[in-house]
């Protein structure tokens, strides 16, 4: 539990960029809450709800296997799709196991995603899918956590091999996820020439492994805890290039970073920090209401903007300024694009 700890007292990032955009507003939206479909078109993923609860624990005891239960349970009771954390303590020490079986225990026919690194390879991502019988598995890059940890790993030579490998051969479609650094434009090109099924961008903004992991180093490389791109910033970039499905996380914390991050390009949203720190102040009830009034702030919005379907709002005009229009602009970007775009 000690990366749970250090996440929720010292890892939360303030600043996301999520604040430089501004939707138009539109006096006319021509509908009613009754006409808007959360529902989001994520391909193979056949996720139900635009929000997903993203990977935030591991193997760990007793308190990470009641914490997941309870993920698990207000997973079931929301609609959301859930991911556990890396599954490779649990392919190691088969002692583990019940710490990740107990979501599929409590949530029997909901969406799990297992997950690994991109270490891992084709025999134990099989093993990690039949761990949980998983619907879906995420692959997650973490060259900068690996670097900062002081047992990390320091070579990823193979990376994109090994990821294609897995995407080819396993029977559930595969994710390949950043862990808070942000997946850029020149990787999703790379990733467009595999059979995994999305891009989860990650981008900077939420937890920082960078300097959760300083805690833990004698000599800190405090060079790495301001690394990484925004995750609006890497929304843009990956939607303008990817063939598969993209979805946001990194610092998305209510209704209107979702809203914001459909609007840029991703498909569905992914929360943990915001969503943990619920968990584990608040608990169980608590956490189900947050996610209901969420999904009530979606549809209002989206209503107000006239926007029946989370694709809709992808032709919604934007203002976006700040530090990511500078990003975007240098990024070759044409920001009047996004303010003036419409529905046809």
């Amino acid at each position: 539990m000690d990366h749970i700890q250090f996440a929720l007292s010292t890892g939360q990032q303030a600043d996301t960029m999520f604040d430089d955009i501004r939707f138009v507003h539109q006096a006319l939206p021509n509908t009613g809450v009754q006409n808007i479909s959360l529902k989001p078109e994520t391909g193979d993923l056949k996720l139900k709800s635009p929000v997903f609860i993203n990977a935030m624990t591991g193997g760990g005891g007793a308190d990470t296997e009641k914490l997941n239960a309870m993920l698990a349970r207000v997973a079931k009771e929301t609609g959301m799709a859930m991911a556990v954390g890396s599954q490779m303590s649990a392919l190691k020490d088969k002692s583990e196991r019940a710490t990740y079986q107990v979501v599929r225990k409590e949530n029997p026919e909901g969406i799990i995603m297992a997950n690994l690194g991109s270490e891992a390879s084709l025999q134990q991502a099989n093993e990690a899918v039949e761990m949980i019988e998983a619907n879906a598995l995420q692959i997650h890059l973490n060259v900068i956590q690996e670097l900062t940890m002081p047992e990390g790993d320091r070579d990823f030579t193979g990376a994109f091999e090994r990821i294609n490998e897995i995407a080819e051969n396993v029977n559930v479609p595969v994710i390949v996820k950043e862990t808070g650094f942000g997946i850029s434009r020149e990787t999703a090109e790379k990733l467009n020439d595999t059979n995994i099924a999305a891009i989860d961008v990650s981008g900077c903004g939420g937890t920082n492994f960078a300097q959760v992991e300083n805690e833990r180093r004698q000599r800190k490389l405090s060079f790495f805890q301001d690394w990484g791109i925004p995750t609006p910033a890497a929304i843009v970039d990956v939607s303008s290039v990817s063939r598969k499905t993209v979805l946001a996380s990194g610092g998305i914390k209510h209704a209107q970073d979702v809203i914001k991050a459909c609007a840029l390009g991703a498909d569905a949203a992914g929360l943990a920090g915001s969503f943990l720190k619920t968990a584990v102040k608040q608990g169980e009830k608590p956490l189900i209401e947050e996610v209901m009034a969420l999904y009530d702030d979606l549809t209002m919005m989206m209503t107000a903007l006239g926007a029946k379907t989370l694709k809709d709002l992808t032709h919604c005009p934007l203002i976006i300024s700040g530090d990511l229009a500078h990003y975007l602009t240098l990024r070759g970007f044409d920001l009047h694009d996004f303010a003036n775009r419409a529905k046809n």
